[in-house]
């Protein structure tokens, strides 16, 4: 009943809207309602989010697609795409936490009293005293059961469980709180049932994350615990980038990229005298680091080197603002566990060795940024690579930041890699070494992130390869993987660098190498259209027909 009257409210609430005003919309309401509803793990709101989704998606159906100019049927498209991925991933979520939420069937009292302090309600403090007081004595009961037995199948739910708790307890806290100080009759009745409520869910919440059957490794002597999502869900979240590859057809071309590398290696490996080991040739390389306290200056003439190159050339319009405004920090010791190499944007962060490091996480963080391999990363990071993009996004198609896609995003950055080494930009084969480097592990992200995420490697698997098969070191790779599995990227990520980076090369042959465009024409169209999917790049640059039901279907990979 409450998601009928819900649905009908939000079907009338304002007429249709020109489709930026719409995605401004979405945006807006979805914040509104996040703030509304803090708990995203409770009953109240996944009723609230699935008929927000399903009257969104409704009243932007109404949309005469035919009657948009190919801007707005893009953003129609997005739009669309974006909101159907939400719903999604709000479905899932949904049905893991129907799945479990009998851990907290005792609840409905607390429930009622966090819904009730959203509306201000005036609670009867001697009858909620009494009912926390039967919570209580329910929940110790609850705690008893699953001390006797292990009721979940895997850790991650075990997690979600405890998780659900403690989402529970930290509304109950907020509502708490909320009456507590200016309310003397609540505060009277209610300081110790909630007191000893509050610290039974917290032991709770802690109980359920170790009561698992032990049918899946969740720490394989790494340290590092991820997630891995299945094939399922990767096919569906390649759907959602426009990508219309199976995670088998992308780790094959990634080990043909891998095997382009190889043979590239040993050509740059001869021309330093190593021959056939080119894992000497790096090892020299490496050896070419410069001492701690110069680093900072030194990439700052590398970013201006690439400046030079790309104005020289008239390969792309770099506005005087974006040259002067980007700034350099330098990351800390801990801050390197996970980002042991550039992070890029408007502050290019440096990794380089501080002074608490160990000799050895010293030596690994010179060694692993030199000079050799930084000059195929600094323009990665700045122009023509994240900064100028970012600089780009804030000035052009402003409303098409919901859209961001790291296929777009690290594709662009990737992309410039793969032309300026076309172009000769590596001076020495040292700088090759450089550059193959980093395609190379560009494309064992790809190998090792996807196995991963079908249950094929473990994350010491992952480390070995980047250690054994591309020449990182230890520390490094395992930063890597580490990074991978466990910080904020999704699992797709790691992958967007080189099919990203391959799909702008294929739309540069298609369009470039034709005569079709002039190179900085596509340089700057591409800036000027935001972060999209790329398929959607290929739609604009070509003036390709669309329709209301479009759907991936480009293969990029073939030539």
């Amino acid at each position: 009943m409450l998601k009928s009257i819900l649905l009908i409210f939000c079907l009338f609430i304002m007429p249709l809207q020109d489709i930026r005003e719409q995605i401004a919309i979405y945006q807006a309401d979805k914040s509104a309602l996040e703030r509304k509803f803090p708990n995203n793990l409770s009953e109240a709101y996944f009723v609230r989010f699935d008929a927000f989704y399903e009257s969104t998606l409704l009243e932007l159906e109404k949309t005469n697609f035919e009657n948009l100019n190919k801007d707005e049927q893009v953003d129609f498209i997005l739009l669309r795409n974006s909101i159907r991925k939400h719903q999604y991933e709000h479905s899932q979520t949904k049905k893991a936490f129907l799945e479990l939420k009998s851990v907290i069937d005792f609840a409905c009292p607390i429930e009622n009293f966090v819904e009730n302090r959203k509306k201000a309600i005036n609670p009867k403090s001697a009858i909620l005293a009494s009912e926390f007081n039967e919570v209580n004595k329910k929940l110790l009961i609850k705690m008893g059961e699953v001390k006797k037995s292990k009721p979940f199948t895997s850790w991650q739910r075990a997690e979600l469980a405890s998780e659900v708790v403690n989402k529970l307890a930290e509304s109950l806290s907020e509502a708490y709180n909320f009456y507590r100080d200016y309310n003397p009759e609540f505060y009277w009745w209610m300081q110790e049932p909630n007191k000893e409520l509050y610290k039974n869910l917290k032991s709770y919440q802690n109980q359920l994350k170790s009561h698992y059957e032990n049918t899946s490794v969740k720490d394989d002597g790494s340290g590092i615990i991820g997630k891995p999502i299945g094939r399922e869900n990767l096919i569906r979240d390649l759907k959602f980038e426009y990508i219309d590859y199976s995670p088998e057809e992308l780790i094959a071309e990634a080990n043909t990229q891998f095997a382009w590398c190889e043979k590239e290696m040993l050509k740059a490996s001869a021309e330093m005298g190593y021959g056939a080991d080119w894992k000497k040739a790096i090892e020299a390389v490496k050896q070419k680091y410069v001492p701690p306290g110069q680093w900072q200056e030194d990439v700052v003439g590398l970013a201006n080197e690439a400046v030079k190159y790309l104005e020289d050339r008239d390969l792309i319009t770099i506005p005087p603002l974006a040259k002067e405004s980007w700034r350099t920090v330098m990351l800390s010791s801990e801050a390197q566990k996970q980002s042991p190499f550039f992070l890029g944007g408007e502050q290019i962060m440096v990794a380089y060795p501080t002074i608490d490091m160990s000799h050895d996480e010293k030596m690994m963080s010179m060694r692993g940024n030199n000079p050799h391999f930084s000059r195929a990363t600094v323009q990665h990071e700045l122009i023509p690579g994240h900064h100028l993009q970012q600089f780009m996004n804030q000035r052009f198609k402003p409303h098409r930041r919901l859209f961001r896609t790291p296929f777009w995003t690290e594709g662009w950055a990737l992309y410039w890699e793969f032309n300026l080494w076309d172009k000769n930009f590596p001076r020495s084969p040292e700088d090759k070494v450089g550059m193959l480097f980093w395609r190379m592990h560009r494309c064992a992200r790809i190998i090792f992130s996807l196995n991963y995420h079908l249950g094929n490697m473990t994350p010491k698997q992952c480390i070995a390869l980047l250690v054994d098969k591309v020449g990182h070191e230890p520390a490094n790779a395992e930063a890597e993987v580490r990074r991978s599995f466990t910080s904020t990227y999704g699992p797709l990520y790691q992958i967007a660098y080189m099919m990203g980076g391959l799909q702008f090369h294929k739309l540069r042959k298609e369009l470039v190498d034709t005569g079709i465009m002039k190179e900085k024409d596509f340089h700057d169209t591409i800036l000027q259209h935001n972060s999209i999917p790329v398929e959607l790049v290929k739609v604009i640059l070509k003036n390709e027909k669309l329709t209301k039901d479009y759907s991936t279907n480009w293969k990029f990979l073939k030539e």
